[in-house]
């Protein structure tokens, strides 16, 4: 396996330049102080499910800009504990929060769950924001040129008032919140886990939102809407990466602060596996990374749930 060990080598030292901006510290805590004084307004609704085993709560909160966003709240009942770990789950692009039984693994280790939707994408979450220009392929350039109103900005700002809701709930031990997604999700547990500090662990499969000016120039994934975007408008083209600049998790990278495991497939056209390594690159949390040399965008998604909840037990999570 010379050729892929040398391969993996190449990306282990691949450190592009970063496209962070001077303001960008500045513009993500004013972004986030705007949403603490925001009030949550979370509320819960039991629902009947055919399982003895689970309570299934309707999660509904605010976004910083009064959009309601939905998501599953899950307590494992066969466990008697006053308060439970928590995994907290950011979606792949187009998906939603989905249907309670896509949990159960995680249920079944003992966690409750928090799985939200990601605004505008599949499900049952709208926006309440005011984006400049209309919508180019996809949501990924809603507000392009623009990075106060661009979309991740305010999805970014749902991610951490789930965060917010898990730390109040009376069930949750807040010393035990672990943050879990794939693909989008997990660029946006990278992101989750560089702009705020209360996630003890960060789980991120085949990850998303990393090196973003070459995933536009490689036309890969989501991104490639940017791409067209570009080839359309090519007078916009720094602006277009102006603001991408400031969302992009190898920019915040240094931030993370909690140990990280990460996939990555080498045959991942979606999201390339050498763009997430200039965001694993430079964290310097303890972190480990799992590496797919035949497997694509899937992420050897069974094999590698072994990995994640051998993790999950080492650090006391589960079990």
């Amino acid at each position: 396996m010379k050729y892929i060990d040398d391969r993996i080598k190449e990306y282990e030292s691949y450190m592009p330049e970063l496209t962070k901006k001077k303001d960008f510290d500045e513009f993500w805590d004013s972004t986030i102080a705007l949403s603490k004084s925001v009030k949550l307004n979370a509320k819960l609704e039991e629902q009947e499910y055919p399982s003895p085993y689970m309570k299934v709560y309707d999660l509904t909160y605010d976004g910083y800009d009064g959009t309601k966003i939905k998501g599953w709240f899950l307590i494992p009942t066969f466990t008697k504990k006053e308060k439970f770990p928590c995994l907290i789950h950011y979606h792949g692009f187009t998906g939603g929060r989905g249907v309670p039984h896509e949990y159960m693994t995680w249920l079944m280790m003992g966690m409750a769950v928090v799985a939200i939707d990601c605004r505008l994408q599949g499900g049952d979450t709208g926006s309440n924001a005011d984006y400049e220009g209309g919508l180019f392929q996809n949501v990924n350039s809603l507000g392009i040129l623009n990075k106060e109103n661009y979309y991740y900005r305010a999805v970014y700002m749902d991610c951490i008032r789930a965060i917010d809701f898990a730390e109040s709930n009376e069930k949750i031990d807040s010393s035990r919140i672990v943050l879990h997604g794939v693909s989008q999700g997990g660029g946006l547990v990278m992101a989750m886990a560089a702009l705020d500090n209360r996630a003890k662990l960060a789980i991120a499969d085949v990850p998303s939102n990393s090196n973003i000016e070459a995933r536009i120039e490689g036309e890969n994934g989501s991104f490639a809407c940017l791409t067209d975007y570009i080839r359309r408008f090519p007078d916009r083209a720094q602006r277009v990466y102006d603001t991408i600049s400031y969302f992009d998790t190898m920019n915040m990278a240094d931030k993370i602060h909690c140990p990280v495991l990460a996939s990555v497939g080498l045959k991942d056209n979606t999201c390339p596996a050498k763009h997430y390594y200039a965001t694993y690159n430079r964290i310097t949390a303890p972190k480990e990374i799992a590496v797919y040399p035949f497997n694509g965008h899937d992420g050897c998604g069974n094999v590698h749930m072994q990995k994640k909840l051998e993790f999950l037990k080492r650090y006391n999570m589960i079990g």
